[in-house]
């Protein structure tokens, strides 16, 4: 839904969304804390909404490689430049680009994909598993994929069929291959080969994007022409947006780093599968205890976290499921009531007057997760349990997380879109810090969530969201959004996702400026 700005806050990181399973006292007035970073904007000269021309921001000598490319401006018009074979829809649910069938043997492990009939790359050359498999192969010993495909054994092809084996099973391994798709051979190049939408070309003017000719979907796109705006810096992409010098942007605008600046225009929002969440040290003297943990989950005002301390970019959520999804078990959620909190806390013997110490700690780079956190445990310490909130460097908080030191942490993470929970729940899970384990309840109930056919899926990650709720090995806050920026009035009938913010382009409805 596209939604007015009349204060702002550009991301200096634009956060690009693809990468997966990752990291990242008294009460107080967020805004007033966070006052800093905002300015009220001044419309009075703003007379008309139309639009002259249409630009995006670009670093110089920075690859587009969209497997090692920075976060941000590159990840935007890559989203332009290239397609994977399989895209995610607003519900995070795979649609096919580059596939043309997928199949799956779960005896045996394997995924066998062909390649689209009439795929071409912008040079006119046909998309083929070998291109398929070289990206793929990039995509396992990247920064950006590598935990996303950790799960692959091995990945061959030939002619038009590629062949993924897993290492475990994974019935819904389709969701993990939005990975855009190169021409083997140009990923050195500053700007490689790919098959999207449009085609980078070098004018008299500058860089700028023209419609791909070659695109194998043929639809027409509003925007014969995007200009390129050179930049140095998240700063001087901030004011290139403020000066109306490029006229989108895609942005978390609650990243760990912001640009102070203001401007005006419309947001509109796409759910993400960035996850904010309460972590707890099963291994601590009172952590230990799952109804101490469940009862903290009835605690949480979530919606007032999303509002305040995310200004409503994001989604409540109280299971480890994007509530953009179907798969969300919304009929499961229990309503935030303070006095369900107390009657828990009183339950599992913590509402005696005797008070506990326990340190939460969260990472000092993000401000957003910093009062939040602060926020959340002056609500949880209303009763025996006392939190002090610990905010760490970045280096510091990941090694407290490695040694065990803290009690609670406030954490994010990027789940993959097939909502795989073993990195958080599985006993070697790359998130699962404190070591929590239950073979005998929880580890069939991840089993079966990885087994699970498309008939059968709902219900097994019901049962596994109905596990974390009883025991509560963390608590989810909420899901982040991506916004895309946009100058007011200008565009409408946007229907951005988290990784493409061009989607349905050919609907867009651009308000030209009469010559």
């Amino acid at each position: 839904m596209k939604k007015r700005l009349f204060t702002l806050i550009l991301a200096a990181c634009l956060l690009c969304l693809t990468s997966c399973a990752e990291w990242e006292g008294p009460e107080s007035d967020p805004f007033s804390d966070l006052a800093p970073y905002y300015t009220p904007v001044d419309n009075s000269d703003d007379s008309s909404p139309a639009l002259r021309t249409f630009a995006l921001p670009y670093f110089t000598q920075v690859t587009l490689d969209p497997i090692t490319c920075p976060d941000g401006p590159h990840q935007t018009i890559g989203a332009l430049l290239y397609e994977g074979l399989f895209a995610l829809d607003g519900q995070f649910r795979p649609q096919p680009v580059l596939c043309g069938t997928c199949s799956y043997d779960a005896a045996a492990l394997t995924y066998t994909i062909s390649v689209r009939d009439g795929a071409v790359f912008s040079d006119g050359s046909a998309v083929t598993a070998a291109d398929v498999v070289t990206t793929l192969q990039r995509a396992r010993a990247s920064a950006r994929y590598a935990q996303r495909l950790a799960d692959v054994e091995s990945v061959s092809g030939s002619g038009s069929t590629i062949t993924v084996t897993l290492r475990r099973p994974c019935s819904d391994f389709a969701a993990r291959l939005d990975i855009p798709v190169v021409k083997a051979g140009t990923e050195s190049t500053l700007v490689p080969l790919g098959s999207g939408r449009y085609v980078w070309r070098t004018e008299e003017g500058g860089p700028c994007l023209i419609p791909n000719e070659n695109w194998w979907h043929g639809r027409q796109s509003p925007l014969p022409h995007i200009g390129l705006t050179a930049c140095k810096d998240g700063d001087s992409v901030a004011y290139a947006f403020y000066s109306r010098e490029i006229q989108l942007l895609a942005c978390d605008l609650t990243g760990t780093a912001t640009a102070n600046v203001s401007g005006g225009g419309d947001y509109t929002d796409s759910p993400t599968a960035i996850m904010q969440y309460v972590g707890f040290n099963t291994k601590s003297e009172l952590f230990a205890n799952p109804a101490l943990r469940s009862a903290i989950g009835l605690g949480l005002d979530r919606s007032g976290c999303v509002s305040a301390y995310l200004l409503g970019h994001g989604a409540a959520a109280q299971f480890p499921v994007s509530p953009a999804s179907p798969l969300y078990p919304a009929d499961l959620e229990k309503n935030y009531f303070p006095d369900d909190f107390a009657a828990a806390m009183a339950a599992a013997g913590f509402h005696s007057g005797t008070a506990r110490s326990a340190t939460m700690i969260v990472s000092s780079e993000n401000t957003f997760r910093v009062q939040a956190a602060r926020k959340i445990a002056e609500d949880l310490s209303r009763y025996d349990v006392k939190i002090a909130v610990s905010p760490l460097p970045w280096a510091a908080f990941q090694q407290a997380l490695a040694d065990g030191s803290y009690d609670l942490y406030y954490g994010e993470c990027k789940l993959t879109a097939d909502w795989d929970l073993t990195p958080l729940l599985g006993q070697e899970g790359v998130l699962n810090f404190s070591g929590y384990a239950d073979p005998e309840h929880l580890d069939p109930l991840l089993a079966a969530a990885a087994v699970a056919t498309e008939e059968n899926r709902p219900a097994a990650l019901r049962a596994l969201c109905t596990y974390v709720q009883q025991y509560a090995p963390f608590a989810p806050v909420c899901f982040k959004n991506m916004s895309v920026l946009l100058p007011s009035g200008a565009v409408d009938a946007i229907t951005p996702t988290a990784a493409d913010p061009f989607r349905d382009l050919d609907q867009w409805v651009i308000h030209w400026a009469e010559e």
